[in-house]
C-alpha cells in the first residue's frame, strides 16, 4: 500500500492571494497610465510562473510571495503617485 502525504494547502492560499493581486493590479488602470498597468500585469505573470514553479517544492513560501506581490503594488503606485503624479 502506498502513503501519500496530505496535500498542504499553503499553495493553495498562495494562489488565491495572487488572485487577489491580480485584481489589485487590473484596478490600477483607474489611477496609473497604461504603461504602468502593463509593467505590473507582466510582474504579475513573473510571480505567478515562480509560484507555479514553487508549488510542490516550497509550498509555505507561496502565501509570502502573494503578500509580497501585494506590498509591491502599494508601493508602486504609492511612489507613482508621489514621484509622477499619477491619480484619478
Amino acid at each position: 500500500m502506498v502513503h501519500r502525504e496530505p496535500a498542504s494547502p499553503w499553495p493553495f492560499v498562495g494562489m488565491a492571494g495572487l488572485a487577489c493581486a491580480l485584481f489589485l493590479y487590473g484596478a490600477s488602470v483607474l489611477i496609473a497610465p497604461w504603461w504602468a498597468v502593463l509593467v505590473l500585469v507582466v510582474l504579475w505573470f513573473v510571480f505567478f510562473a515562480i509560484a507555479c514553479r514553487w508549488w510542490t517544492p516550497h509550498p509555505r513560501r507561496l502565501p509570502f510571495l502573494a503578500a509580497f506581490a501585494m506590498l509591491f503594488w502599494f508601493g508602486f503606485v504609492l511612489a507613482g503617485g508621489a514621484w509622477l503624479d499619477w491619480g484619478p
